[in-house]
């Protein structure tokens, strides 16, 4: 059986403590910060970046990709 990623979904990994967690991906808006679950730093976008996704998701906001 052929698995399929949800385009939705993307792993954040914290820059922090390197913690991955799976996060649903906003199509209406940007995420502008987490909280780590592990560490529980509060984790911003990098300048530049319009989101976490685009700073630290293994695939870009689709506000981006547009």
């Amino acid at each position: 059986m052929i698995k399929t990623l949800n385009p939705l979904q993307a792993t954040l990994t914290c820059p922090k403590c390197g913690h991955g967690q799976q996060s649903t991906i906003p199509t209406d808006a940007c995420m502008p910060f987490y909280v780590c679950r592990n560490c529980k730093a509060m984790i911003k976008a990098k300048d530049g970046d319009c989101c976490m996704f685009c700073s630290y998701g293994d695939r870009p906001c689709p506000l981006k990709s547009s």
